[in-house]
């Protein structure tokens, strides 16, 4: 299957859904947003990340704020950072960059506030990142970074088969995720008290979380409804 420009989500939405279904209806089916500290110092990282476009290191080359999309998932976004590193003219994984020497291996780094968190979200995110440039420069990307602000240090991602296939699955829930257009009932869980959207969703009163996949065969049986 491929997608149109016109159908392209942003993977921000993907980190969202994988996070909490909710939210992501919240920002991006209702367009809310409120700022905390925790969103705010997550701003600020991405902002320094983006602050210059590319530069030169020793056998690596940086790219900031690089466009990302795919016809084959319908995503579309950004990567904080890029790394190329410089790999042997005869190996067959890297690629080649426009007006520069040398064969080069892509290496993306996806930039976060706060500390790593206990379910994938932001893995799947950079895994999502990661599929699109594979796409886009036809070359196979083997592991990426985060980089959590506590602590400052950066934790490596393999892009093995089952993240791929966790990545791939959750997007094709994505899409029928907008497609159904209606924002699940909330649930109270831990993570809700770091949400900036709290005061919005108010989840200890507004009803049980439901399965994703049950939201999705419900909402579906309410559209045909609707359309008779």
């Amino acid at each position: 299957m491929s997608f149109s420009e016109d159908d392209f989500l942003p993977i921000s939405a993907l980190q969202h859904f994988a996070f909490c279904p909710r939210q992501c209806a919240l920002i991006h089916l209702e367009n809310l947003w409120d700022e905390n500290r925790l969103t705010a110092e997550g701003r600020s990282m991405h902002e320094k990340a983006h602050e210059s476009q590319t530069e030169s290191r020793p056998g690596m080359r940086v790219a900031h704020s690089l466009r990302l999309h795919s016809f084959r998932l319908g995503l579309v976004g950004q990567a904080d950072v890029v790394e190329f590193h410089k790999v042997p003219n005869e190996s067959a994984c890297g690629i080649c960059l426009e007006n520069i020497a040398g064969r080069w291996l892509p290496f993306l780094v996806e930039y976060k506030h706060g500390s790593p968190k206990k379910n994938h979200c932001d893995i799947i995110q950079l895994c999502a990142q990661a599929l699109c440039l594979e796409e886009m420069l036809g070359v196979t990307i083997e592991k990426g970074a985060l980089f959590y602000g506590r602590p400052r240090r950066r934790h490596e991602v393999i892009f093995n088969n089952e993240l791929r296939r966790e990545t791939e699955d959750l997007t094709v829930k994505l899409h029928e995720f907008f497609a159904v257009g209606r924002t699940p009932s909330a649930g109270y869980e831990k993570k809700c008290d770091s949400c900036s959207l709290f005061a919005h969703c108010i989840p200890k009163v507004t009803g049980k979380r439901k399965n994703i996949q049950a939201y999705l065969a419900g909402a579906k049986i309410i559209n045909e409804e609707d359309d008779k």
